[in-house]
Protein backbone atom coordinates (compact mmCIF):
# COMPACT_ATOMS: atom_id res chain seq x y z
CA UNK A 1 0.00 0.00 0.00
CA UNK A 2 1.06 3.70 -1.06
CA UNK A 3 -0.32 6.41 1.82
CA UNK A 4 0.83 9.97 0.82
CA UNK A 5 -0.52 12.84 2.92
CA UNK A 6 -0.31 16.21 2.08
CA UNK A 7 -1.52 19.34 4.62
CA UNK A 8 -2.71 21.84 2.20
CA UNK A 9 -4.27 25.13 2.30
CA UNK A 10 -5.41 27.58 4.68
CA UNK A 11 -6.63 25.05 7.23
CA UNK A 12 -3.61 22.64 6.59
CA UNK A 13 -6.73 20.26 5.11
CA UNK A 14 -5.28 16.57 4.87
CA UNK A 15 -5.46 15.49 1.44
CA UNK A 16 -4.72 11.75 0.91
CA UNK A 17 -3.54 9.49 -2.04
CA UNK A 18 -3.77 5.90 -1.71
CA UNK A 19 -2.54 3.80 -3.44
CA UNK A 20 -1.87 -0.63 -4.83
CA UNK A 21 1.75 -1.11 -4.62
CA UNK A 22 0.92 -4.27 -7.04
CA UNK A 23 -1.46 -2.91 -9.35
CA UNK A 24 -0.71 0.90 -8.78
CA UNK A 25 -4.17 1.93 -8.68
CA UNK A 26 -5.00 5.30 -6.34
CA UNK A 27 -7.66 7.13 -5.21
CA UNK A 28 -7.61 10.38 -4.12
CA UNK A 29 -9.61 11.35 -0.33
CA UNK A 30 -9.94 15.13 -0.45
CA UNK A 31 -8.63 18.06 -2.53
CA UNK A 32 -8.18 21.36 -0.43
CA UNK A 33 -6.44 24.53 -1.65
CA UNK A 34 -3.19 23.52 -3.14
CA UNK A 35 -3.28 20.09 -3.27
CA UNK A 36 -3.71 19.33 -6.52
CA UNK A 37 -0.21 19.71 -7.86
CA UNK A 38 1.47 17.85 -5.12
CA UNK A 39 -1.22 14.87 -5.38
CA UNK A 40 -0.66 14.48 -9.26
CA UNK A 41 3.47 14.77 -8.76
CA UNK A 42 2.93 11.96 -5.97
CA UNK A 43 0.98 10.12 -8.30
CA UNK A 44 3.84 10.10 -11.30
CA UNK A 45 6.62 9.88 -9.27
CA UNK A 46 4.85 6.35 -7.87
CA UNK A 47 3.58 5.33 -11.04
CA UNK A 48 0.07 5.18 -10.01
CA UNK A 49 -2.93 5.78 -11.94
CA UNK A 50 -5.97 7.83 -10.25
CA UNK A 51 -9.19 6.18 -10.59
CA UNK A 52 -11.22 7.77 -8.92
CA UNK A 53 -11.53 11.07 -6.15
CA UNK A 54 -13.53 10.13 -2.82
CA UNK A 55 -14.64 12.88 -0.49
CA UNK A 56 -15.21 12.42 3.05
CA UNK A 57 -18.29 15.97 3.43
CA UNK A 58 -18.32 18.87 1.31
CA UNK A 59 -16.71 21.44 3.24
CA UNK A 60 -15.41 23.75 1.49
CA UNK A 61 -11.07 23.37 3.19
CA UNK A 62 -11.70 19.45 1.64
CA UNK A 63 -13.48 20.29 -2.12
CA UNK A 64 -11.61 24.16 -3.03
CA UNK A 65 -9.78 21.81 -5.89
CA UNK A 66 -11.82 18.97 -6.78
CA UNK A 67 -13.16 20.59 -10.49
CA UNK A 68 -9.80 21.43 -10.85
CA UNK A 69 -8.47 18.08 -10.46
CA UNK A 70 -11.44 16.05 -11.73
CA UNK A 71 -10.51 18.36 -15.05
CA UNK A 72 -6.92 17.25 -14.96
CA UNK A 73 -7.60 13.54 -14.74
CA UNK A 74 -11.60 13.12 -16.00
CA UNK A 75 -12.13 10.76 -13.18
CA UNK A 76 -15.70 10.50 -11.31
CA UNK A 77 -16.15 12.13 -7.91
CA UNK A 78 -17.71 10.50 -4.99
CA UNK A 79 -19.61 12.23 -2.08
CA UNK A 80 -22.66 10.98 0.13
CA UNK A 81 -25.77 12.56 -1.00
CA UNK A 82 -26.71 14.27 1.96
CA UNK A 83 -23.46 16.61 1.44
CA UNK A 84 -23.99 16.60 -2.61
CA UNK A 85 -25.89 20.07 -2.39
CA UNK A 86 -22.89 21.75 -1.21
CA UNK A 87 -19.89 20.49 -3.57
CA UNK A 88 -22.85 21.30 -6.39
CA UNK A 89 -23.44 24.53 -4.78
CA UNK A 90 -20.57 25.60 -2.11
CA UNK A 91 -21.41 27.99 0.31
CA UNK A 92 -24.81 26.63 0.88
CA UNK A 93 -24.03 24.98 3.82
CA UNK A 94 -23.69 28.58 5.53
CA UNK A 95 -19.95 28.75 5.86
CA UNK A 96 -18.40 31.32 4.22
CA UNK A 97 -15.76 30.55 1.96
CA UNK A 98 -12.23 31.63 2.31
CA UNK A 99 -12.20 32.22 -1.90
CA UNK A 100 -14.52 31.47 -4.42
CA UNK A 101 -15.06 27.74 -5.00
CA UNK A 102 -15.84 26.08 -8.33
CA UNK A 103 -19.48 23.91 -8.13
CA UNK A 104 -19.22 20.23 -9.77
CA UNK A 105 -21.63 17.70 -9.67
CA UNK A 106 -20.87 14.47 -7.91
CA UNK A 107 -20.42 11.09 -10.24
CA UNK A 108 -22.37 9.16 -7.74
CA UNK A 109 -22.97 8.73 -3.88
CA UNK A 110 -21.23 6.82 -1.34
CA UNK A 111 -23.45 4.44 1.02
CA UNK A 112 -22.78 3.30 4.44
CA UNK A 113 -21.15 -0.32 4.35
CA UNK A 114 -20.37 0.01 0.50
CA UNK A 115 -16.58 -1.54 -0.32
CA UNK A 116 -14.83 0.05 -2.63
CA UNK A 117 -11.84 -1.91 -4.45
CA UNK A 118 -8.39 0.01 -5.70
CA UNK A 119 -6.39 -2.91 -7.03
CA UNK A 120 -5.67 -5.10 -4.48
CA UNK A 121 -7.37 -2.70 -1.71
CA UNK A 122 -10.54 -2.55 -0.26
CA UNK A 123 -12.20 0.40 1.19
CA UNK A 124 -15.44 0.26 3.36
CA UNK A 125 -17.54 3.17 3.76
CA UNK A 126 -18.66 4.48 7.28
CA UNK A 127 -21.57 7.01 7.18
CA UNK A 128 -20.16 9.38 10.58
CA UNK A 129 -22.65 12.09 10.69
CA UNK A 130 -22.23 14.75 12.92
CA UNK A 131 -19.73 17.23 12.05
CA UNK A 132 -21.82 17.29 8.03
CA UNK A 133 -24.91 15.29 7.67
CA UNK A 134 -23.12 13.15 4.88
CA UNK A 135 -19.61 12.88 6.80
CA UNK A 136 -18.37 9.73 6.14
CA UNK A 137 -14.90 7.58 6.90
CA UNK A 138 -12.85 5.21 4.94
CA UNK A 139 -11.79 1.84 6.33
CA UNK A 140 -9.14 -0.40 5.18
CA UNK A 141 -10.09 -3.58 7.57
CA UNK A 142 -6.95 -5.40 6.07
CA UNK A 143 -4.70 -2.59 6.60
CA UNK A 144 -6.48 -1.46 9.72
CA UNK A 145 -6.20 2.22 8.34
CA UNK A 146 -9.53 5.09 8.83
CA UNK A 147 -8.91 7.64 7.40
CA UNK A 148 -11.40 9.76 8.73
CA UNK A 149 -12.28 13.01 7.82
CA UNK A 150 -13.65 15.89 10.15
CA UNK A 151 -15.42 13.38 12.27
CA UNK A 152 -12.32 12.58 14.74
CA UNK A 153 -9.04 13.76 15.18
CA UNK A 154 -6.08 13.47 17.82
CA UNK A 155 -7.57 14.45 21.30
CA UNK A 156 -11.12 15.74 19.66
CA UNK A 157 -13.50 15.60 17.20
CA UNK A 158 -15.03 18.08 14.16
CA UNK A 159 -16.34 21.28 15.24
CA UNK A 160 -20.44 20.74 16.03
CA UNK A 161 -21.55 24.60 15.60
CA UNK A 162 -21.47 24.82 11.81
CA UNK A 163 -24.98 25.47 10.36
CA UNK A 164 -25.45 21.82 9.14
CA UNK A 165 -24.01 20.12 12.14
CA UNK A 166 -25.83 17.68 14.09
CA UNK A 167 -24.63 16.93 17.21
CA UNK A 168 -27.26 14.35 18.14
CA UNK A 169 -25.79 11.91 15.31
CA UNK A 170 -22.41 12.55 16.47
CA UNK A 171 -22.20 10.68 19.43
CA UNK A 172 -23.38 7.33 17.16
CA UNK A 173 -21.33 7.65 14.92
CA UNK A 174 -18.07 7.82 16.88
CA UNK A 175 -19.25 4.63 18.86
CA UNK A 176 -19.08 3.33 15.34
CA UNK A 177 -15.46 3.84 15.01
CA UNK A 178 -15.00 3.15 18.85
CA UNK A 179 -16.20 -0.13 17.98
CA UNK A 180 -13.37 -0.94 15.02
CA UNK A 181 -9.65 -2.35 16.37
CA UNK A 182 -7.73 -0.46 18.93
CA UNK A 183 -4.74 -0.77 16.86
CA UNK A 184 -6.42 1.07 14.17
CA UNK A 185 -4.51 3.85 12.55
CA UNK A 186 -6.50 6.81 12.27
CA UNK A 187 -5.66 9.54 9.63
CA UNK A 188 -7.89 12.69 10.01
CA UNK A 189 -8.81 15.19 8.30
CA UNK A 190 -6.35 18.04 10.09
CA UNK A 191 -3.22 17.30 12.22
CA UNK A 192 -1.39 13.93 12.89
CA UNK A 193 -2.29 9.99 13.01
CA UNK A 194 -3.57 8.61 15.84
CA UNK A 195 -4.87 5.03 16.47
CA UNK A 196 -8.94 4.15 17.77
CA UNK A 197 -7.44 2.52 21.11
CA UNK A 198 -5.60 6.06 21.78
CA UNK A 199 -8.86 7.41 21.34
CA UNK A 200 -11.52 5.42 23.59
CA UNK A 201 -12.99 8.80 25.55
CA UNK A 202 -15.03 8.77 22.43
CA UNK A 203 -17.45 5.92 23.61
CA UNK A 204 -18.40 9.10 26.21
CA UNK A 205 -18.12 11.55 24.06
CA UNK A 206 -21.46 13.15 24.38
CA UNK A 207 -20.57 14.03 28.34
CA UNK A 208 -17.18 15.30 27.43
CA UNK A 209 -18.56 18.21 24.56
CA UNK A 210 -21.92 18.63 25.61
Amino acid sequence: MILEIFPSGPADTNAYLLGCSLTKKAVVIDVPFESSRLLLESAQEHSLSIEMILLTHSHWDHTAEVALLKEQLNVPIYIHALDAGNLQKPGSDGLPLYSPIRAIKPDGFLVEAQEINVGNLTIQVIHTPGHTPGGVCFYLPQEKILISGDTLFRGTIGNLSFPTARPELMWDSLKKLAALPPDTKVYPGHGGPTTIGKEQWITTAQERFN
